[in-house]
């Protein structure tokens, strides 16, 4: 399920679409060095995923300096360019309105790396063990 989802409706359609759309929108005019901005061009950005509200007016990317450096001076840059970020993202779509941007860091990757660090510990794979143990073969 997408940030900011309602846990029973998940978002639409029409905002995964949308939220896709800037977000590629968005990697390629920061992969380009579109902004006029010599803070923002030098630091290569991922952009992880865009969630957009459903009325479309808010747009919030997740985002991630490459390896993972600089966080607080990236996302500096970026809401001191927003509006230029904006313009570009309102010349690639056709809504009626161009959505507000806001940026966060994108903690996916902090997330799977303590995931894989649990699973590395000996209580945990021993646990495991036993559970797979405890399953039956399916005969």
């Amino acid at each position: 399920m997408a940030r900011g989802a309602h846990p029973h409706s998940g978002p639409s359609q029409r905002q995964l679409r949308v939220g896709e759309l800037i977000r590629r929108t968005l990697s390629d005019v920061l992969q380009k060095g579109e902004i006029h901005d010599p803070d923002l061009n030098r630091i290569p950005i991922t952009v992880g995923e865009v969630v957009v509200t459903s009325d479309l007016k808010i747009a919030t990317a997740y985002v991630l300096p490459l390896g993972g450096q600089g966080r607080d001076e990236m996302l500096d840059a970026l809401r001191r360019n927003r509006f230029e970020l904006r313009r570009a993202v309102t010349r690639a779509m056709t809504l009626k309105y161009s959505p507000e941007l806001k940026f966060a860091i994108d903690e996916t990757f902090d997330r799977l790396d303590a995931t894989r660090r649990m699973f590395a510990e000996e209580r945990v794979k021993r646990d495991l063990s036993e559970s797979q143990d405890d399953v039956p073969d399916g005969d």
